[in-house]
């Protein structure tokens, strides 16, 4: 097997990761997300204004946030709503997961190592 397909098969955009967002021990939102790619980055990183960092996370949530049928959770417009209307520390949390994916977070492998065992 080749490099790229060790590395699509183990890292690929098929993973599928999942932060659940609670008050207490109550679980008020599952959020889902595929890994990010470079290209991916790039389109986020040219929406975000110059290097602030705040503004790409929330671009990457916004971007990337989806529910467990796959639905985006979040839309372009819902931006300065989250900015304004919903607590950072939150939000943060939401957006770290995002950022630091692995294995702790994972909730499928890719198809083809699914196949494999």
């Amino acid at each position: 097997m080749e490099a790229i397909e060790l590395l699509r098969n183990k890292f690929g955009v098929s993973q599928k990761y999942k932060y659940e967002v609670k008050d207490g021990e109550e679980t008020v939102l599952e959020i889902y997300w595929h890994p990010l790619t470079i290209a991916e980055r790039e389109s986020i990183m040219a929406k975000s204004k110059g290097d602030d960092a705040n503004e790409f996370a929330l671009n990457l949530m916004i971007e990337k946030a989806l529910d467990n049928n796959g639905k985006k959770l979040f839309q372009d417009g819902h931006k300065a709503s989250l900015r304004r209307e919903v607590n950072s520390t939150v939000l943060q949390n939401i957006q770290m997961a995002m950022m630091t994916s692995g294995e702790d977070l994972k909730v499928e492998e890719a198809k083809a190592a699914l196949k494999s065992k």
